[in-house]
């Protein structure tokens, strides 16, 4: 008995004749009758009633069929089960304080293990460092060094903040701007910036923020609005546009050197790609 007949079995149940199952198993009516025959055989009992122009499953037919069909359930768990854990294996579980992390890991290890998956998640930093100590993130990007035994830390990326000012507003022939001179205006801000968000609420209480969840909206909105932004220097950034110019903000806190930890005992898969990373 092979799976396969199993299945025969359950298609001509399903749509009623043998020609309209052998049809869309892509076998000729006679390679599934043969093959269902031999079924019955290895079963020792006749699984239909046939006549002459239709064939239908008898009381062996119908208990046979509920077997077949527990049988390839759980084949199906069976298959999902193991293409679940292989995906877990290939999955890199990631926690960042800030997007642009998270896009150069991709493209640094994605290029050399392009069967790795990444699973990112913008975190804020308290909830980024309880993940990298229970383990339920595999690599975990900080805006600080993070100093604990069990934990190796390395400096991964400096990330520079701009405001990102249209034609024709005010500032835009400024060279450079402060927290300070930006804070009570309004600013159009992408949802996912993490950290980011934390310094722009710190260091501009007065300002207004106008948050979009969605990145596509986001720069399509940046396009079209005539709000301040703010964008970065990253490379993989592409919050700015043409009729826009990206301004530097001097203060300190606009400046940020983001580290790459990982659990000294992670597997050793893990340790290879955060030396990969941070080489």
């Amino acid at each position: 008995m092979e799976l396969e007949q199993l299945r025969q079995l359950d298609m001509v149940a399903q749509y009623g004749t043998l020609q309209t199952a052998a049809e869309h198993l892509h076998l000729s009516q006679s390679a599934l009758s043969r093959s269902l025959k031999r079924l019955e055989e290895d079963l020792g009992q006749s699984l239909f009633d046939r006549t002459r122009n239709s064939m239908s499953l008898n009381a062996a037919g119908r208990l046979a069929l509920d077997h077949a069909r527990l049988i390839l359930a759980e084949e199906r768990r069976l298959r999902d089960d193991f293409g679940a854990l292989a995906k877990r294996e290939r999955t890199v579980r990631v926690a960042s304080v800030a997007p642009a992390p998270t896009w150069r890991l991709s493209s640094l290890i994605l290029e050399q293990y392009p069967t790795e998956i990444l699973e990112p998640d913008i975190v804020s930093e308290r909830e980024a460092e309880a993940r990298l100590i229970n383990g339920s993130c595999d690599l975990v990007v900080m805006a600080h060094e993070v100093r604990i035994p069990t934990i190796c830390s390395k400096t991964f990326m400096h990330e520079d903040l701009y405001a990102n000012v249209p034609s024709g507003h005010v500032l835009y022939g400024r060279d450079e701007l402060t927290f300070s001179e930006l804070d009570g205006m309004t600013f159009l801000v992408y949802g996912g910036i993490g950290f980011w968000h934390e310094v722009h609420e710190r260091m501009m209480p007065f300002a207004q923020f106008v948050v979009q969840p969605d990145r596509t909206i986001f720069l399509q909105q940046v396009r079209t609005s005539n709000l301040l932004t703010f964008t970065t220097n990253a490379p993989e950034n592409t919050s700015g546009h043409e009729s826009r110019r990206a301004i530097p903000i001097t203060d300190d806190e606009a400046h940020v050197t983001f580290w790459l930890c990982v659990r000294k005992d992670a597997p050793e898969r893990i340790r290879a790609l955060f030396d990969l990373a941070t080489a």
